[in-house]
């Protein structure tokens, strides 16, 4: 008899403007999470409501400028998982995954172009950067193996989106984990911004990856 059994794997592809609602709710959940104590409810919900609405997913989706990744449970036949790949234009395929979640487990965003911050601009260097903006996985799939695969699918988009320029993030100067996290996957702290949360300023880090 045939074999019918499925396991569920993690997937990483590029996102479509299908995808805009299902990611907008899963901005709402992540965002808060990785915002530094203090920050005000308010400032939160606006934040969210103005930058993290389906239709600013659904215009980075179809933005040239931008690649805007998910990481999703799909199920495969057996239960062989597939090899994660730094290939990110398409799918890459990877660990497996015991996370129940509806919806994406994660996501991650590109944007290339001329850094607007001075203080980003001296760090990164002059001219078109890659950042990356964002990139957030569901609370459930946190210490699963799924944010690095996600790491890694979104490292090789970058290169795709913008061959040979540098990558940078800026992320909160008291968020010990993420930088720790970046650290891990080769990004180092070049200098530091301000950024703004509902009104809120707040002081990152600047973290890049050399030029590729």
């Amino acid at each position: 008899m045939p074999d019918d059994t499925t396991t569920a794997t993690t997937a990483v592809r590029r996102a479509t403007t299908a995808d805009a609602v299902a990611l907008a709710d899963l901005a709402a959940i992540t965002f808060p999470l990785a915002c530094p104590p203090g920050t005000s409810p308010d400032a939160i919900a606006e934040h969210v409501a103005t930058q993290l609405s389906p239709d600013r997913f659904r215009a980075w989706a179809a933005s040239a400028a931008h690649a805007l990744l998910l990481v999703e449970s799909v199920a495969s036949p057996g239960d062989s998982a597939g090899t994660s790949a730094g290939a990110s234009a398409g799918t890459a395929t990877g660990v497996g995954s015991s996370v129940a979640a509806t919806g994406p487990l994660g996501y991650a965003l590109l944007a290339r172009g001329v850094p607007d911050d001075p203080d980003v601009a001296a760090a990164v260097g002059p001219g078109e950067a890659v950042e990356l903006s964002k990139v957030y996985v569901r609370p459930a799939a946190q210490g699963t193996g799924v944010a690095s695969m996600l790491m890694t699918a979104t490292t090789g988009a970058a290169a795709l989106l913008g061959p040979g320029l540098p990558l940078w993030l800026g992320t909160n100067g008291h968020n010990a984990r993420a930088q720790a996290f970046y650290r891990k996957h080769g990004f180092a702290v070049v200098g530091g911004r301000t950024y703004v949360v509902g009104g809120e300023t707040h002081a990152d880090v600047v973290m890049a990856l050399p030029r590729r």
